[in-house]
């Protein structure tokens, strides 16, 4: 039996890490598995024996270019995704595993195309966001948008992920997802969250199967993990307030980071990882910037390091992040964010923007 999985990135990152941690599973119940994935060409030694590489470098620019002045995301790449396709015709796949299909890297007409071709192999799509049924953004929530439910059009989020565009294609990429989308034989939707699954069952996706299915982290990884992380950064004698993303912007709450830093007083310091260069640059001085890590293990480092963990997310589906960190013993608090609050108790959930409350929360936990 043979397994691919198709997913922007292997091994890195919370989606990278879940489709490794599938692979070693199917692998360890006798299946050949290999995971087609398109962004950085970094992949984690321990992976590399799975990792099958779909286009290249030039092929995401003009992707992004694409989707940047046209608003066609996921509608570029069409020469690497023939020459995957061709590969995956041979590999011949008994299931196929989709996971994040945007990300400038494949043409899901194409993929979708070539799967209805293929009426016998079981297709299993786990959403990590609500790219799948929207005409552009991966979240709505915070606009409180809900023309995905019949047509999108003029999109209030075309300045937002997948990027900024010039034009508005909104219309046109709901009706080429729904019609490349629908209509696939054995398929199943996988959402990580509750909250997800109560919007598929809203969108063209709804005549799927849907089954929840809550994401989980290697947790022989992800435990209290000793090092000298405190001592490196001169810290060993405050309380650190932890907080991870792979891109921070306002959706993941940086705002509110910095916002924060003002209330807290001296015996505090936040501690942000995955900042660009460039942010790291402007952070005022009671908050600590360290860029993205592709290494699990520091990563544990640095939760265990941590007093808690806070997700300021304004828009999330079942982030890893809030799992990884009370893994290695550090509590988290979140906001009231979809279904992020899924994997924290009631009492460290916050409503939106109460930066306040949040102060009050970190001085009973810690």
């Amino acid at each position: 039996m043979k397994l691919l999985i198709i997913n922007s990135v292997c091994g890195t990152g919370s989606t990278g890490r879940i489709c490794s941690k599938i692979a070693r599973e199917y692998s360890d119940n006798g299946y050949e598995v290999k995971i087609a994935y398109g962004r950085s060409s970094f992949v984690p030694k321990e992976d590399e024996k799975f990792a099958v590489k779909i286009g290249g470098g030039f092929d995401l620019q003009t992707h992004a270019i694409k989707t940047r002045l046209f608003d066609k995301h996921g509608l570029g790449s069409v020469n690497a995704t023939k020459n995957f396709l061709k590969w995956a015709d041979e590999f011949d796949p008994d299931v196929l595993w989709l996971h994040n299909v945007h990300g400038y890297y494949i043409n899901y007409q194409l993929l979708f195309k070539w799967i209805k071709t293929r009426p016998d192999m079981q297709v299993k799509w786990t959403l990590h966001d609500c790219w799948a049924f929207t005409g552009h953004c991966s979240y709505f929530s915070a606009v409180g948008c809900e023309k995905w439910k019949t047509l999108c059009r003029k999109c209030p989020q075309k300045k937002q992920y997948p990027k900024s565009s010039l034009f508005d294609n909104s219309k046109n990429n709901y009706l080429k997802k729904k019609a490349s989308f629908t209509g696939v034989k054995k398929m199943e939707i996988i959402t990580p969250s509750y909250w997800l699954s109560d919007l598929v069952k809203l969108s063209f996706l709804k005549d799927y199967p849907i089954e929840v299915r809550h994401n989980t982290i290697d947790t022989a990884v992800f435990k209290p993990t000793p090092s000298d992380f405190r001592k490196r950064l001169d810290i060993e004698n405050k309380k650190i307030v932890l907080g991870v993303a792979g891109v921070w912007d306002s959706r993941k709450g940086f705002s509110d980071f910095i916002r924060l830093s003002e209330l807290l007083d001296e015996r505090y310091v936040i501690v942000l990882v995955g900042l660009s260069e460039k942010q790291i640059k402007k952070l005022p001085k009671n908050v600590i910037g360290i860029a993205r890590t592709n290494s699990a293990k520091e990563l544990a480092e640095i939760y265990s390091a941590a007093d808690v963990f806070l997700n300021l997310t304004y828009e999330d589906n079942y982030p890893t992040v809030n799992l990884e960190a009370q893994a290695c013993g550090t509590p988290c608090i979140t906001y009231r964010t979809g279904g992020s609050v899924e994997s924290v108790p009631e009492n460290n959930i916050v409503e939106q923007g109460d930066l306040f409350a949040i102060k009050d929360l970190l001085e009973k936990l810690i």
